[in-house]
């Protein structure tokens, strides 16, 4: 099969994560995947969430998300959510999981009671932008963990215990593809969405006949495609972060 950009079908687009790069965040990563551009920012908030108070959660922190498409994301403008009176369905199911997807890898008991807040914001979309958010807010989240350490304000372990990632793989004219981005993904009959740990496992899958059906041949292969992918993404994240770097490109990573 030849793919729009010429890449291989288990070749990641070209990506690319900046830390640091919002300058009052408590952690905060710019992530490229081909296109694609989402600012990532981690805030701390030293209470936890009033339902957790209301459960007698004492001494138990909070991860949550929020996700937002800016106007000139698209070529056609996207109204923002206050222009629409609320947060839309598709707005609030992305937000829920990039909340779940972090803390699957968060010891909220190590974390205190306080919340952390990761933030969103696609500047450009060409597919992929919830699992490019995920990708980038892991290292927000870990950046804003290391300041609470580096501040003292941690008590026992430190609480991210697990690295994770997210990719998108999909079946486009009878192939299975791995990241794909909005050409691919506006025709592929299979679309799926994997969220998968440093250690291999699997924290969700969402996938979707689009009109059609899929085998569990065609299900295995998306997800080993996803598996290959995730792993590379994992391997940037660890450069970065373990290496102390500021910048680390794909073509950085062997």
């Amino acid at each position: 099969m030849s793919r729009v950009d010429g890449r291989a079908v288990d070749e990641l687009r070209p990506v690319e994560i900046v830390r640091g790069y919002a300058k009052f965040a408590a952690g905060s990563a710019l992530i490229s995947a081909g296109d694609t551009r989402v600012l990532c920012t981690a805030s701390i908030d030293d209470r936890a969430p009033r339902f957790m108070r209301e459960q007698g959660a004492r001494g138990r922190g909070w991860v949550t998300a929020e996700y937002s498409m800016l106007p000139g994301a698209t070529p056609q403008r996207t109204q923002r959510d206050s222009g629409r009176g609320g947060v839309g369905g598709r707005t609030q199911e992305i937000q829920r999981l990039i909340g779940r997807s972090l803390r699957a890898v968060t010891d909220l008991d190590a974390l205190g009671e306080r919340t952390i807040w990761l933030d969103c914001d696609v500047l450009q979309a060409d597919g992929g932008t919830r699992c490019a958010a995920i990708t980038g807010a892991f290292v927000a989240l870990m950046c804003a963990c290391e300041s609470l350490r580096e501040a003292g304000a941690l008590k026992g372990a430190f609480p991210v215990k697990e690295f994770v990632a997210a990719v998108s793989v999909g079946v486009v004219g009878g192939q299975a593809v791995l990241d794909l981005p909005y050409v691919e993904d506006s025709k592929a009959d299979v679309d799926m969405n994997v969220v998968m740990n440093g250690a291999g496992e699997y924290i969700e899958v969402q996938g979707t006949g689009e009109g059609v059906t899929f085998s569990r041949e065609q299900m295995d292969a998306l997800l080993d495609l996803a598996g290959v992918g995730i792993q590379r993404l994992v391997a940037l994240q660890k450069a970065l972060l373990l290496e102390d770097r500021d910048a680390v490109r794909s073509s950085d990573i062997q």
